[in-house]
Formats: C-alpha cells, sequence, structure tokens
C-alpha cells in the first residue's frame, strides 16, 4: 500500500487534443503530470490549469523517444509523492508520403514513438492504475481502421494501438481498470504540419472536428467505461461501413485520398 497521490499522466501534453485532454481533466479536478519536450509549452500550459485549479501540473520534460521513459517518468512522480491513476498516452506524430519514398530512419521513429513507446507506458504502471481505481486512455485514430497508402506506416502504426487497446480492455477490465482508445478523424493541429501537409492539403472537411470536442468525447468515454470512442456521428457511420466495404475499395479510396493531398501540395 502506498500513500501517493493519483494523478493523470498525460504524454504530447505541449500542443494539440494533448492540450485539451490537460485541460478536460484539470476542469474535473484531476491533478495532472505533463509530459512533453516542449518546457515553454509545458509551463505556459501549468500555468494557465494553476490559475484556475487547486494545484499546479507536475512538469516532466522528456523525450518519449529515449531508453527507460516509464522508469523516468515514475522517479519524477515519486519525487513529488505521486503516482499514476490515469495514464493518457496521446504523443504521436504522422508521415505522408509513400513508405519507399520517406526517410526509413523517421519512420521508425514514429514506429517507435506510437507503438513502442505506447506500449511500455500502457503496462509500466498497471497496479499504480489498480490501485486508484483509475485509467489508460490511448490516442488512436480512425486510420487505425483503415489501410493506408500514402500513409502507409501512421495508419499501422494506429491499427496496433487500436487492436492493443482494446484487448486491454478485457484483459485489465477485472481489476477495476478503465481503458479506451480515442480515434478521431482530422483535428486541426501542428499534427498535419508536422506530417508535413501544405496548408492547401490540410483543407477541413466534414469529419474534421475540434481538439476540445475530441478531448471531451475521449474524456467522457474513459469515465463512462467505453472501450472505442470514434467522436462525431459521420466518423462512427464511416468505421462502421468500413467493415463490410470490400477491402479493395477500401484501399483505393484511401490511395486516391492522399493522391489529391499530393497534388494539393504541388499547386
Amino acid at each position: 500500500m502506498t500513500n501517493s497521490r493519483p494523478v493523470t499522466v498525460i504524454t504530447g501534453a505541449s500542443a494539440g487534443i494533448g492540450v485539451a485532454l490537460a485541460r478536460i481533466f484539470a476542469q474535473h479536478g484531476h491533478e495532472l503530470a505533463l509530459v512533453a519536450r516542449r518546457e515553454d509549452r509545458l509551463n505556459a500550459l501549468a500555468d494557465e490549469i494553476a490559475a484556475r485549479a487547486a494545484r499546479r501540473p507536475i512538469i516532466i520534460v522528456l523525450d518519449l523517444l529515449q531508453p527507460g521513459a516509464a522508469q523516468r517518468i515514475s522517479e519524477a512522480l515519486a519525487a513529488q509523492d505521486a503516482e499514476p491513476q490515469f495514464v493518457v498516452n496521446n504523443a504521436g506524430f504522422g508521415l505522408v508520403g509513400p513508405a519507399s519514398s520517406r526517410d526509413r530512419d523517421e519512420q521508425l521513429q514514429m514506429i517507435d514513438l506510437n507503438v513502442r513507446a505506447l506500449t511500455e507506458l500502457s503496462l509500466a504502471f498497471v497496479e499504480s492504475l489498480a490501485r486508484h481505481r483509475g485509467g489508460l486512455l490511448n490516442v488512436g485514430s480512425m486510420a487505425g481502421f483503415l489501410p493506408g497508402p500514402g500513409m502507409a506506416v501512421y495508419y499501422a502504426t494506429k491499427a496496433y494501438v487500436l487492436s492493443f487497446t482494446e484487448a486491454l480492455h478485457s484483459e485489465l477490465k477485472p481489476r477495476g481498470i478503465r481503458v479506451a482508445v480515442l480515434c478521431p478523424g482530422p483535428v486541426p493541429t501542428e499534427f498535419a504540419e508536422r506530417a508535413g501537409l501544405s496548408k492547401r492539403g490540410r483543407q477541413p472537411n466534414i469529419l474534421t472536428q475540434s481538439a476540445d470536442t475530441v478531448a471531451k468525447a475521449g474524456y467522457d468515454g474513459l469515465m463512462g467505461g467505453r472501450r472505442t470512442i470514434v467522436p462525431g456521428a459521420i466518423n462512427k457511420l464511416i468505421t462502421l461501413l468500413i467493415r463490410i466495404i470490400p477491402r479493395r475499395v477500401i484501399l483505393w479510396l484511401v490511395e486516391q485520398r492522399q493522391s489529391r493531398r499530393r497534388s494539393a501540395q504541388r499547386t
């Protein structure tokens, strides 16, 4: 038994969906530990939250691609007499373009962050999550339901996140741990710029939702014990249709979409 106070650990908390998730967890009374590489952004968010909440979030400046990330997070929390009640794995990135033409090392780094680091942090704190009757929220994508010519490696990493998290939902439920995967469609954040999309290639469409909307759906779904969270009625419908449309048609549709994106990049 431990007397450490429970906190919610959120990775990738310096921008986009990570910031929105931090805000909504804080609004519901959770003390936070924010993890990302950009210390200035973490401190700005911590100051914002501290102005509204009782306790300033713990700041952990960390590159999750470095070995031993989970241990370093654990040590940083222990130094503050804290341990995880909830873990939110939001850190990740994507790359646009055919896998054979993208930099191989960069694609392997994407696998390392989107898959290995997420897996490490999902499993590292199970005892603590069980002790505090908490949970795990992994941020996936609608891409996880699809093959992704034009973003092959990214789509594959999100397919792993979807499958892995759904399995953990079943494995950890008997221990009182809530586990959910959040699968948004397009969200106007820094993700698209990091992926290599020009402004023309990342115009909003009918599937696009704000980071705040996605974060609220994620929080409500996790607390409600849901397994898979797809924000938005149209997005939900598409994930259902994907299961009945022939795979060759899905491949063609995704390839056409990515082809249009590449064309927009050149114009």
